[in-house]
């Protein structure tokens, strides 16, 4: 156990405080000002005790948080060798198409974030980049995009991401002996179409599978960001995921995939769910923080109620599982230690929005925003409602 004895002259603003793997306190992202310190300087005496053994320690004297984290220096940005437009890269010997936006107050030598967005089943390059407020405010804010295209329509089927379950059809906790008549498929197959891909054969388990497997999604993700830091200047920490619907759905595989979660400084899954039985924690070990949106009149991946940490069940005609929005967004939060002890709260924003969110307190890598964003149209169904969304989205992003 060591011991260091320090003196400091420190002024009102300015608090120090001591703590310990074992003792620590977790600290809420609405902190609250310190009015009873005297206004001259304090001349503190204090020990500080080491905690634990060995050569590393797990000590730390807390500072006021930044404003966010700082541009990376890249060194030399690579030339910029793509230009805004539609184009595409091999990968696995098949062309991936894919849109690149590049904002308007973007520099060829000063490093700039990365959103890669994903669309919509039967989707393409335009579900975001066709939106003006999207393409707004990745000017503002000097956002690149990449809008990549799933496959799918090469076997007469709908563009389409790959995710765990929508290929097999199978859900992630197979029969459930608590739930009466349990299965352990994603879908009822007597009230749903079978969508499965030839790509699939072999490989889906039921009629439930609805998505391609002509490529590894997860894979290809990795090798178009590599590409992209070698042909733009990216801020390589502070690349982004959204996506809408089948994309959403794909991003929550990103933050639970080693090959792609330690990528993402934080994502946005927009009106897109985990198939039942994946509510599973991001695999990256300091968590990831994420923007939920999704709407309560929503038929097609239905959120479920803010109380009910059950799946859900689409009410459109099909029959489709889900993870509800409550489950999935408490998992994340425990990964970041909120305080899921209590039910999430609704969260005063910085801009307006009719979204209501709601968050935990006493998450980690929390500033201006909570780590986790539970937000929900009441008014909303299954659309990406832009106009709402994407500037809280944006702001969400920036706070990273």
């Amino acid at each position: 156990m060591q011991y260091f004895l320090m003196r400091l002259v420190i002024p009102k603003k300015w608090l120090f405080t001591q703590t310990c793997a074992s003792q620590t306190k977790k600290q809420s992202h609405r902190s609250e000002p310190l009015s009873s310190l005297p206004s001259i300087p304090l001349i503190l005496t204090f020990i500080l005790v080491g905690c634990g053994g060995g050569g590393t320690s797990d000590n730390y004297i807390e500072t006021p948080p930044s404003s966010g984290p700082q541009t990376v220096d890249n060194g030399s940005c690579p030339a910029t060798n793509w230009d805004a437009g539609s184009m595409s890269i091999t990968h696995n010997g098949i062309d991936r198409q894919m849109r690149v936006y590049i904002p308007s107050s973007y520099k060829s030598d000063t490093p700039s974030p990365m959103i890669l967005a994903f669309h919509g089943w039967g989707g393409g390059e335009n579900d975001f980049l066709g939106n003006e407020t999207v393409r707004n405010q990745l000017d503002e804010h000097n956002y690149i995009m990449i809008a990549p295209v799933g496959l799918g329509s090469s076997e007469s089927s709908p563009a389409s991401w790959s995710f765990r379950g929508s290929t097999t059809g199978l859900d992630g906790d197979g029969t459930n002996p608590l739930i009466e008549g349990d299965s352990d498929k994603i879908c009822d197959p007597d009230l749903t179409p079978n969508y499965t891909y030839p790509s699939c054969a072999g490989i889906a388990e039921n009629t439930c599978s609805w998505t391609q497997c002509q490529d590894d999604d997860l894979s290809f993700v990795t090798s178009l960001v590599t590409q992209a830091q070698e042909n733009l200047c990216v801020d390589g920490d502070r690349i982004f995921a959204t996506g809408g619907s089948n994309g959403g759905m794909f991003v929550w595989d990103l933050g639970n995939n080693e090959s792609t979660a330690s990528i993402f400084r934080a994502v946005a899954p927009i009106i897109g769910l985990p198939h039942r039985g994946y509510a599973d924690q991001p695999i990256k070990s300091d968590g990831l923080p994420v923007i939920l949106v999704t709407g309560m009149l929503d038929t097609t991946v239905p959120p479920g109620n803010w109380d009910d940490k059950s799946f859900t069940t689409t009410t459109n005609g099909e029959s489709y599982f889900y993870t509800g929005a409550s489950a999935i967004a408490e998992k994340w939060a425990e990964a970041l230690d909120c305080d899921t002890s209590v039910p999430p709260t609704i969260t005063s924003l910085s801009i307006t929005s009719e979204l209501e969110c709601r968050s935990w307190d006493f998450c980690r890598n929390a500033d201006s925003y909570p780590s986790v964003l539970d937000c929900r149209g009441n008014q909303m169904g299954h659309a990406y409602n832009f106009d709402e969304s994407w500037p809280l989205i944006i702001d969400f992003f920036n706070d990273r």
